[in-house]
């Protein structure tokens, strides 16, 4: 992940990363990536092991992973205990995302830090998190926050720290709040991109933008040309294609098979994570 990351930010693209939560998920984006000759993240989130636990579907990612004609990186989202993200390099994940942005700045650098230790001895690329990128109820996205603290620019990354923070840890990316919320927004998005011009300024960590769904072409571009380097991407997908696979079936009076349902899940995953590849500029970067 440390390479494609440093590739995007010198070139000026960002790399997509997908939570997949089943493979019917990972066959779409893996097809959709070879399609679009472009690398890609797959990523599985510590809050959606109770839809797939970490042990099982860590097999079917490493395996796909490998068998790829383009570039994969496999991630732990939103590692928020130090078993989970051990528990992933272990399972053969080459990334690992260590969420402390709900430690105090020190106890975060300092825990950011032991991860990055740890995984050195596996050769795994490390993602860390500095500011925090809200989840409110209303959005959907399994949220615990209150609605009200979307706006709450105090949550966000602070550009002198964020230097000190990267320097301290030796992360190989980080996670950087500017506006972005996890899940449906609720408001029209503001993003502070005089904020992330500063971060990139400081420091030459590629950085990632969390809470992509629900911005617009044109909020991707900006966020790309201050320094974003990776999008995370799955409220949105979850969304659409749930909602193609309702209007494509909902009118038939002759029985649906799973199977079929299936297949045709593939084919939506697979064409709407091309059009993320195309928006974000990774398509023919493989």
């Amino acid at each position: 992940m440390s390479d494609m990351l440093r590739d995007a930010a010198s070139k000026g693209y960002a790399v997509p990363c997908f939570n997949a939560i089943n493979l019917d998920m990972v066959r779409g984006i893996i097809q959709a990536a070879e399609e679009e000759c472009s690398p890609v993240i797959i990523c599985h989130a510590e809050i959606h092991f109770k839809y797939t636990p970490l042990e099982k579907i860590a097999p079917i990612l490493v395996a796909e992973m490998n068998a790829a004609r383009v570039p994969v990186a496999v991630l732990l989202d939103h590692g928020k205990s130090f078993d989970a993200v051990l528990k992933a390099m272990q399972l053969g994940f080459n990334a690992v995302m260590f969420d402390g942005s709900e430690y105090g700045y020190e106890e975060n650098v300092s825990k950011t830090a032991e991860i990055v230790k740890i995984a050195k001895t596996f050769d795994v690329s490390v993602e860390g998190e500095l500011g925090y990128v809200t989840r409110p109820r209303g959005g959907g996205a399994e949220g615990e926050d209150e609605d009200s603290i979307v706006s709450d620019t105090s949550l966000y990354t602070d550009p002198e720290q964020a230097c000190d923070f990267a320097e301290r840890t030796g992360v190989d990316a980080l996670a950087v709040a500017f506006g972005t919320v996890h899940g449906v927004y609720l408001k029209e998005p503001k993003l502070e991109l005089d904020r992330l011009s500063r971060i990139r300024a400081l420091t030459d960590v590629p950085l990632v933008m969390h809470g992509g769904s629900g911005l617009s072409r044109g909020d991707f571009e900006q966020s790309i040309q201050g320094g974003i380097a990776k999008v995370n991407y799955y409220t949105n997908m979850a969304l659409k294609v749930a909602e193609r696979l309702r209007v494509q079936w909902s009118g038939e009076a002759s029985r649906i098979f799973y199977h079929d349902l299936m297949m045709a899940s593939i084919h939506e995953f697979r064409e709407d994570a091309r059009q993320v590849m195309k928006m974000l500029g990774s398509s023919r970067r493989a």
